[in-house]
């Protein structure tokens, strides 16, 4: 995965429910398998972007803190 091309999205900024719905429309565009960065410093990010994966069949392939907010990686289904 590290060596994989993804889009990187930057949220930061962006309240509940912003992030979610931005990365789900986001989601539309990219090819089945393609990988998504976001960056986001809403603090519900951590509960609400594991759950629109779960919801929508989407891999979560990183959850990581970072300064100020969170990064996730996400595989879009395939």
């Amino acid at each position: 995965m590290p060596d994989e091309p993804r889009t990187v999205y930057d949220l930061r900024g962006l309240k509940c429910p912003l992030p979610v719905l931005k990365t789900r429309k986001r989601m539309q565009t990219l090819a089945p398998g393609a990988l998504l960065e976001i960056e986001t410093t809403d603090p519900l990010a951590v509960i609400d972007i594991p759950h629109f994966c779960n919801e929508d069949g989407h891999r979560l392939e990183e959850a990581a803190p970072t300064e100020g907010g969170h990064r996730f990686v996400i595989r879009k289904k395939t």
